[in-house]
């Protein structure tokens, strides 16, 4: 199991490297929401994160789901 900390409403970039496959390199998201299912590609513990992304001037995107790593939503403090 793991430890997940992320609020709803918070905005997460997300480095283009911290992405599965990602198309579009990195992308600031406004999160609204965090899938429970976890994927497992390549060793290591992935989920989504469903949210809208940001654009440079700070407005509401396209709706959009990101398969990051759980390591980037763990606690500061937790032990790795």
């Amino acid at each position: 199991m793991f430890d997940l900390r992320v609020r709803l409403g918070a905005v997460l970039h997300i480095d283009a490297a911290d992405r599965y496959r990602p198309t579009d390199g990195p992308v600031t998201l406004r999160v609204t929401g965090v899938r429970l299912v976890l994927n497992r590609p390549e060793r290591e513990q992935w989920i989504w994160v469903e949210g809208t992304k940001v654009t440079p001037r700070h407005q509401h995107g396209e709706r959009t789901q990101v398969l990051v790593p759980t390591r980037l939503l763990a606690p500061k403090d937790a032990a790795r």
